[in-house]
């Protein structure tokens, strides 16, 4: 009933190499379209194409002679009122369940008794009770044939669509099943599958074509905008509601990692003046990516679910998979869910590479401070390491490279202790800073040494990377 075919895409770009996907997926398909507040389902066949995803409900169609139901025209044009007279046809029944392209059910026609679905036409083969052969001026032969059809009923565009499969104002996962959103909020309901592995292959192919399409809206958003305003990658989350006691209060965030900045979305940004409306804004140079929750395991369904996190036996801080968070300045942060581990991955590796960038670029960071009454400046450079100079005679008082930094502690407000390996004497030295925002100089301070450390050995951050390695080993 499905089947799945591979197209290879065209081009390539150094971005492309952040994403696990390069290729669309064409899939089709039966699942069941369930609806939550009634608890019903019936079956609909999926059609997905490299930009849409198709949904189609079973119809029954006139495909050859004269069509009664040509007429329904008439209850349209009747106006408010109408008057039906209904008549029970005895066959219908048997005939509205066949499968598709089956033909009509058997029945004894040697007693010559009439039948009113034979004699209303609204039979599948057009054939009448009467076997004397027609000829083709005559109305029999012009009765009409009916088949059951599968019938497009809806289309969600993927580009910047996203997926679902948590139920809402929860952390409960759906069974075999997931929702499809478009941008514009039209949603395909839940689709409901037999399988696991049904639900997997749906999943990937689904995520695989939203991949695909997102890459293509970078590269087209990259070409209006300046080398150090490139974009590395983008796409939806789900963010926990900060001040909220409950942890199942997540809601729809669009990320974006672009030039110099960190950006949160409550929606994607679709032209030039939509940057500027972000509902967040920060400096990549002063955030912090973390990794909080990844299921592993040895057991053997790390496999095929570590790509869906379906399993739930472990005490979770709130029951949901690939979680990791962006600490942000003032001790503050944000903390993300996606739906896949693959997304997981790739988030990873895409803050990683938008901060290296952006170090590069940046090639040095300066911050007012004090120590004991006196005011300070500390600066970050990528080249020659940390630097304290007074603020107003300008002359430096201590410097040090990064290597030689062996240590660190902070009060988790205002003050830090920064230990430093004399290069001549081989002993520690111990300098003490005050910042107003201690989190982001601590965060910078991180992102130069990274950046500095994966320019020396690129390998290093690869080995680093807990998400990456068992997404794409399993």
């Amino acid at each position: 009933m499905k089947s799945a075919s591979l197209h290879a895409s065209s081009g390539t770009s150094s971005l492309a190499a952040i994403f696990c996907f390069s290729s669309y997926l064409t899939k089709t398909g039966i699942a069941l379209l369930y609806d939550e507040i009634s608890e019903n389902a019936y079956e609909i066949r999926l059609k997905l194409s490299k930009e849409v995803l198709t949904i189609q409900k079973q119809d029954v169609i006139c495909v050859s002679g004269s069509d009664h139901s040509a007429n329904v025209h008439l209850l349209r044009n009747a106006g408010d009122e109408v008057t039906i007279t209904v008549q029970y046809l005895r066959e219908a029944p048997s005939f509205l369940k066949l499968p598709l392209d089956s033909p009509e059910p058997s029945s004894d026609h040697s007693s010559g008794a009439s039948s009113p679905l034979f004699d209303s036409g609204l039979h599948l083969n057009g054939n009448s009770t009467n076997t004397a052969p027609s000829s083709p001026s005559s109305p029999i032969a012009n009765e009409p044939k009916y088949e059951k059809r599968w019938l497009d009923t809806l289309s969600v565009p993927l580009s910047m669509a996203r997926i679902s499969r948590y139920k809402a104002g929860t952390n409960k996962l759906r069974s075999n099943a997931f929702e499809v959103l478009a941008l514009d909020g039209v949603s395909t309901g839940i689709l409901q599958y037999c399988t696991t592995q049904e639900s997997v292959d749906w999943l990937k192919a689904l995520s695989t074509n939203i991949n695909d399409l997102t890459l293509q809206n970078i590269k087209l958003a990259n070409k209006c905008c300046s080398p150090s305003e490139q974009v590395i990658h983008m796409g939806w989350v789900n963010e926990r509601l900060q001040g909220t006691d409950s942890p199942q209060l997540y809601k729809f965030k669009f990320l974006a990692l672009k030039g110099s900045s960190f950006y949160v979305f409550s929606s994607p940004p679709v032209s030039t003046l939509d940057w500027v409306r972000a509902e967040k804004i920060y400096n990549l140079c002063e955030v912090l990516f973390k990794v909080h929750k990844l299921w592993l395991n040895d057991d053997c369904w790390l496999q095929a679910n570590l790509y869906l996190g379906i399993h739930q036996d472990y005490e979770l801080e709130d029951q949901r998979p690939y979680c990791f968070s962006v600490v942000v300045g003032h001790g503050k942060s944000h903390y993300f869910n996606v739906e896949l581990g693959s997304e997981l991955a790739v988030w990873e590796k895409s803050f990683q590479k938008a901060i290296f960038l952006e170090v590069q670029r940046t090639g040095s960071k300066t911050y007012t401070c004090s120590w004991q009454g006196e005011s300070l400046c500390f600066t970050l450079d990528f080249a020659l390491g940390f630097t304290c100079f007074d603020n107003k005679t300008k002359n430096v008082i201590w410097k040090f490279k990064f290597s030689q930094l062996k240590g660190s502690s902070d009060d988790g407000k205002t003050r830090v202790k920064l230990l430093f390996q004399n290069s001549e004497t081989k002993q520690i030295e111990t300098k003490e800073l005050e910042f107003q925002d201690l989190t982001a100089v601590l965060n910078c301070i991180h992102s130069f040494i990274a950046a500095k450390v994966a320019s020396l050995d690129p390998l290093f951050i690869e080995s680093q990377s807990i998400a990456r390695k068992f997404t794409y080993n399993n």
